[in-house]
């Protein structure tokens, strides 16, 4: 990984470590960007180093692994993960996907929104609302919750509700507000769920 990122003129691979204790020594003394790491690791696993890493430093996590188990992806992301690839995945997507947390983004590959959308759902067969405390959020949040929770974008949401692309942005800072979350991915785990624990 370190010899392909290496090859890209905008990514500079500052240094590779040998567990997550040291992932997280090493942002806390030195200036990055962004962390790669993987869930299974010796001394401290990746969703240890995260939650450290988040809360310690302006390091951006992304999680590379091979583990796409729900309790993984859904650790992860409580614990800040801005990101979470397989393996698997394309050197140009993971490529991709640095500069797009870099640029302030969450990015979550298709096969492990799939997975929380599937497994995350709360709402029984007649269609039942999530247990979130619905009287919390007016009508129009809860629908972009629900939206968000499809993995529908802005542009999407706009076209469905018949609202422009920053109203729906406005709505979801109100939603991050209120509910103290800090991206769409945990509003989408929230509303599906009925919290983060």
């Amino acid at each position: 990984m370190k010899i392909i990122l290496n090859t890209y003129d905008e990514i500079e691979v500052l240094a590779t470590v040998e567990n997550g204790k040291e992932a997280v020594n090493y942002c806390l003394h030195n200036k990055v960007d962004i962390a790669l790491l993987d869930v299974r690791m010796p001394e401290m696993n990746g969703v240890e180093a995260t939650k450290l890493i988040s809360e310690d430093t302006s390091t951006q996590p992304i999680i590379l692994t091979t583990f796409d188990d729900d309790e993984s992806i859904l650790d992860a992301v409580k614990s800040g993960a801005k990101g979470y690839l397989l393996k698997n995945t394309d050197p140009e997507r993971i490529r991709d996907a640095i500069k797009s947390v870099y640029n302030g983004h969450t990015v979550l590959q298709d096969v492990v929104l799939d997975k929380l959308r599937t497994n995350l759902q709360t709402k029984d067969e007649s269609g039942a609302a999530p247990a979130i405390d619905q009287s919390l959020f007016t009508k129009r949040e809860l629908d972009i919750m629900a939206a968000i929770a499809k993995g529908l974008s802005n542009k999407e949401m706009s076209k469905h509700l018949y609202i422009s692309e920053g109203t729906i942005a406005n709505y979801i800072s109100s939603i991050l507000s209120k509910t103290g979350l800090e991206h769409r991915t945990q509003i989408a785990i929230y509303y599906l769920k009925g919290s983060l624990e």
